[in-house]
């Protein structure tokens, strides 16, 4: 007993060769690894491989995004404004993503951070529930935006993960109710350090997947885009419109005169929201920032914020059909 105290003063760091804060960071890390241990070892065999399958994708979700030097780039192609925008022209909650297209940086900043912080969170075991809800609300939210007209069901990936974060976020909340009464956040010091470390460590995954960061293969090549059928030509009366999506990803608008078939960019050249085709005004509106185009004289600007027109989407009759050329 005599010999204890000794000991004690050398891992807190009273040795006068070790310095006290690398004792208390080393304790702080042995103790995070025993709750991410203890924390493996309490789950059943199908939690487990949720639980890894869940967090590893989420931070390769996240470094996708991060390595790629398009994503926060206005006019790459996978930047993640012109993505909103595609989204929004047939989401159920497409106002919402329109808006969201006005801060695209900001929001693909912050859902970039989130992959990272959940899958980060989700294997280390800080604050599970938390991470848990947070995937299932990403989930969801991938749903209504990119794949809630998939038919079957079953095609959309983002239902599945839905339903999986649903099935590990209950299981861990019943598991703590039964422990502690309660979901397990916690907000006392130690907490706050664990959130703290989870949110530097997105930071730092962020900024090293920059560092791998390689530029996007253009997704409108001519041998992705050359022959991709949009709609049959009795469908589309002289005088019709039709929205639908570019080769490219990015919605448009398709026009048929009596002097053929042309096609506009969706995409305002303003902030990036979607516009759409009013008959009354005979223009192409935005109803973000109220730009005004008008799609028979080469889309140019009629009024509103931006000058410059939309862009061309090439498309041609070949047989029955209006594709894109």
């Amino acid at each position: 007993m005599a010999e204890q105290p000794a000991v004690n003063r050398q891992v807190l760091g009273s040795n006068p060769s070790q310095g006290a804060g690398f004792s208390q960071t080393s304790i702080r890390l042995i103790s995070y690894s025993h709750t991410m241990i203890n924390s493996f070892k309490s789950q059943s065999i199908s939690m487990r491989i949720l639980r890894i399958w869940l967090g590893v994708t989420w931070i390769y979700a996240g470094w996708v995004k991060a390595s790629d030097a398009g994503f926060l780039k206005q006019g790459s192609p996978t930047y993640i404004g012109t993505q909103l925008a595609a989204y929004a022209s047939q989401s159920p909650i497409g106002s919402i993503l329109n808006h969201f297209v006005e801060h695209a940086l900001i929001v693909g900043i912050f859902v970039m951070l989130s992959e990272f912080a959940i899958g980060i969170a989700t294997l280390t075991y800080v604050a599970p529930s938390m991470a848990a809800f947070g995937g299932l609300t990403m989930s969801i939210g991938l749903w209504l935006s990119s794949s809630f007209h998939s038919s079957p069901y079953f095609l959309a990936s983002d239902t599945a993960y839905a339903v999986l974060w649903a099935a590990y976020f209950f299981s861990i909340t019943k598991t703590n109710s039964r422990k502690r009464g309660k979901v397990d956040v916690n907000l006392d010091r130690r907490g706050v350090m664990r959130g703290a470390a989870v949110a530097a460590g997105a930071i730092l995954a962020s900024i090293a997947g920059k560092s791998f960061a390689t530029t996007s293969a253009p997704m409108n090549t001519a041998a992705n885009k050359a022959g991709k059928k949009i709609v049959k030509l009795a469908s589309l009366k002289v005088g019709g419109t039709k929205n639908f999506i570019a080769a490219s990803g990015a919605p448009a608008v398709l026009f048929r005169t009596k002097n053929g078939v042309f096609a506009y960019s969706a995409i305002c050249t303003h902030q990036g929201c979607t516009v759409d085709y009013s008959a009354q005004y005979k223009a192409l509106l935005c109803p973000c920032h109220g730009a005004m185009y008008d799609p028979f004289s080469d889309a140019k600007v009629l009024s509103g914020p931006t000058n410059r027109p939309l862009d061309k989407v090439k498309v041609a009759v070949s047989g029955d059909w209006i594709v894109q050329a």
